[in-house]
């Protein structure tokens, strides 16, 4: 019996990125007669994949460049190459292309949902008005004309079960939970916070995600507490919004900055997570992020680190039900009142919680790829 391809692929994420190798790639590796192929920008290879999995670095152009458009030829032209039994796209920039060569070839298509990209279109400040709400319609349509020809769904978020109306009841939620490395050991608990807090902002380095009020909050807490540091980790896609990060820090040795304009292996932002004793999500109110549940706070949860998060009823929920953190207002906290709330009682009292690791999502995925295979 001839092994089956499985090709997973996106436009400008890495082929290393978390989703597609380490949770998407990874687990279907483990299907008997199969090899993944994950295709994507350019990046190091993980050099302990298992022998089915293999890597192509197709995409190298700079983001808002006429290589965009030269990579649909180039991405189609490797479809031919690489003759896949199954597609997994991972956004809608590869979606038409992708859906041209299955329907002519009869080859599966899944579409691995990571982003509600029309609303982030609309309710993100990344275009002016107009172009965004054109942006957004055009998102919007496309994806609702191919979804016809899509044979499966993945949402990495269950609020897209509601929010995207092609979906039909062709879905399967599969969360952005933790996948833990061969090494992971379940951490002490409960834990209760010390002095010195070392803050950590991991992931995208944006302002939607509150990066600026981690700063300013920051400068608060180590006004009280000389000892407090904060370590932020991740990839600022917006050139202008790393510089004012720069600007912003400049003469503060307490903060420490990792990445910016390079992409951080998972790997090193693990093990920030470790280092950490507190961990930051100040995301700003927006329609866009209101619903969905970052991947960092499964991670942080992983590692029984305590959160201090931007005031939201359903991650609220989740920090009361674990007792893995507080929620306010970042722009209205009141460092040393901050200080008694965070130092009043013990975290994680029931230890890490099960739900927030990969395995329960992997469990879902497997019967989905292979009834299409």
């Amino acid at each position: 019996m001839s092994e089956k391809r499985i090709l997973i692929a996106s436009l400008l994420k890495p082929v290393n990125d978390t989703r597609l190798y380490e949770k998407l790639g990874l687990s279907l590796a483990k299907i008997s007669q199969v090899q993944v192929h994950i295709c994507g920008f350019a990046a190091p290879t993980p050099s302990t994949a298992p022998a089915n999995v293999f890597f192509h670095s197709l995409f190298k152009f700079r983001r808002l460049s006429l290589g965009r458009l030269q990579a649909q030829q180039d991405y189609y032209a490797f479809l031919r190459q690489v003759k896949p039994s199954l597609v997994i796209v991972a956004t809608h920039e590869l979606l038409f292309t992708t859906y041209l060569y299955c329907r002519k070839h009869q080859v599966k298509l899944i579409y691995d949902v990571q982003e509600n990209f029309a609303l982030n279109l609309r309710a993100q400040d990344n275009y002016p008005e107009g172009v965004k709400q054109l942006l957004a319609w055009g998102v919007r349509g496309a994806e609702h004309v191919l979804a016809r020809g899509v044979d499966h769904f993945l949402l990495a978020e269950q609020s897209y079960a509601t929010e995207l109306p092609f979906l039909g009841a062709r879905f399967t939620v599969l969360e952005n939970k933790f996948k833990p490395p061969s090494h992971y050991t379940l951490p002490a608990t409960p834990v209760y916070l010390q002095q010195p807090l070392k803050l950590l902002y991991s992931g995208t380095i944006a302002t939607i995600y509150g990066i600026f009020e981690a700063i300013e909050l920051t400068k608060k807490l180590q006004h009280q507490e000389t000892g407090t540091s904060l370590t932020i980790i991740g990839y600022s896609p917006q050139e202008a919004t790393w510089r004012e990060v720069q600007r912003m820090v400049e003469g503060l040795p307490f903060v420490r900055l990792i990445g910016g304009q390079q992409l951080v292996p998972h790997q090193q932002i693990l093990e920030e997570i470790q280092k950490s004793t507190l961990g930051l999500l100040p995301y700003q109110p927006n329609e866009s992020t209101f619903r969905c549940i970052p991947t960092k706070l499964f991670e942080y949860m992983a590692y029984a680190l305590p959160l201090l998060i931007q005031e939201n009823p359903l991650w609220n929920r989740m920090l009361q039900q674990q007792e893995a953190g507080i929620a306010i207002d970042f722009k209205a906290a009141n460092a040393a009142e901050l200080l008694q709330r965070l130092r009043r009682k013990p975290y994680y009292s029931f230890g890490v919680p099960k739900d927030v690791f990969w395995l329960q999502e992997e469990e879902k995925l497997l019967p989905v790829v292979q009834s299409l295979l």
